[in-house]
């Protein structure tokens, strides 16, 4: 009966959450629950704050004996949570002073077609390279996990293909169209990204989708994976599409740093780096990005270990259907859409952003 209590009280906080279009909800003792609405955090209406005991309520109720023993031992767990009539959740437990705290974000039940996601039409074109590395990078919460489950959704409806995606946890349910579709969840059908991938390389796949790359092992197995035919999309926590590069780099020895280089100029074919930011108006987000179209230019640079001169590239690759951050913001603040204080802020290079913005002819 207790759990039952505490399901129907965060199937409340949800229902609360997704009225008011957030994005997010946080459970923490000692506050109130908070959710993110147009990027801001905001207390949900008519509640209370959260008891130590609540808290560990909700973790109890939602979390197997498998999870929970997963949850103290690496003191953080990821898993999904569907909810007929509110829809799928992506959640996070883990510890803060000495007591668990959660973060779950609202996922839309329906896959969004990647025209409504307002980026630039190349990125599109990636999926229909017959493989290679396409990486989506940006912050948390910058829409990576929706623009990847966009393009999957485009290749399963254009092509006849074998997709397998990897995931931690699962967060948008595919279903099977022109393509064949597996997914596979860490911790449930596979124990970690590096084995499954390796295993997704013996299951025949044309496309294979990774969640995101956190170690070196999976990196050097994806890197393999785009060499050996395969198309893969996966991505990473940076916020450039030279820092993509580098972050990959970084994880390997100096040592390797030459044969990633050049495996890196073999398979790399664009990087996506990715921004939600508040309009101007405050109706909602915008998506931003910039994108590096993989060019011969930018594999030498790449292979010569110059990739801190790819950004020069994006910013005069218009014609190879380059896209710059900086040009977007200006046109965008021109247009009033967004701030001039957020596209301040949110350009890599804020002394470029104004030139843009005070050149709209360049």
């Amino acid at each position: 009966m207790e759990n039952s209590l505490q399901l129907d009280y965060m199937d409340l906080l949800l229902a609360k959450t997704m009225e008011k279009k957030g994005t997010d909800l946080h459970l923490c003792a000692g506050t109130k629950p908070l959710m993110r609405v147009n990027s801001e955090l905001m207390e949900v209406e008519d509640s209370e704050k959260i008891l130590p005991d609540q808290i560990s309520g909700f973790v109890h109720a939602y979390l197997t004996k498998f999870q929970l023993q997963e949850l103290q031992r690496e003191k953080s767990l990821d898993f999904s949570y569907s909810r007929r009539n509110l829809g799928r959740f992506r959640c996070n437990v883990y510890y803060q002073r000495g007591t668990y705290a959660i973060a779950i974000r609202a996922l839309p039940i329906e896959i969004p077609q990647f025209e409504n996601l307002g980026l630039p039409e190349v990125i599109k074109n990636f999926t229909a390279r017959p493989k290679g590395l396409v990486l989506i990078t940006g912050a948390t919460g910058s829409g990576k996990s929706t623009t990847l489950a966009s393009l999957v959704d485009y290749v399963n409806t254009n092509y006849k293909y074998h997709i397998i995606t990897i995931e931690d946890p699962l967060e948008y349910l595919h279903s099977h169209k022109n393509s064949m579709i597996t997914q596979r969840e860490v911790g449930g059908d596979a124990l970690d990204f590096a084995s499954a991938l390796k295993s997704a390389l013996r299951e025949d796949p044309d496309v294979i989708m990774v969640g995101e790359m956190r170690d070196m092992e999976t990196m050097s197995t994806a890197l393999t994976a785009a060499e050996t035919g395969h198309l893969v999309l996966t991505t990473l926590h940076t916020s450039s599409a030279v820092k993509a590069i580098d972050r990959i780099l970084d994880v390997f020895s100096k040592e390797q740093h030459s044969q990633v280089q050049s495996q890196l100029a073999t398979v790399l074919e664009g990087v996506v780096s990715q921004q939600l930011l508040p309009k101007a108006d405050g109706s909602g987000l915008i998506a931003v990005a910039e994108v590096l179209v993989v060019t011969p230019a930018v594999r030498n640079m790449i292979r010569e270990g110059k990739h801190f001169q790819v950004s020069n590239l994006i910013q005069t690759g218009v014609k190879q259907g380059m896209v710059s951050l900086e040009r977007t913001l200006a046109k965008l603040v021109r247009e009033g859409v967004i701030t001039h204080e957020v596209g301040f802020y949110k350009a890599n290079d804020s002394q470029l952003f104004e030139n843009y913005l005070n050149q709209p002819n360049l």
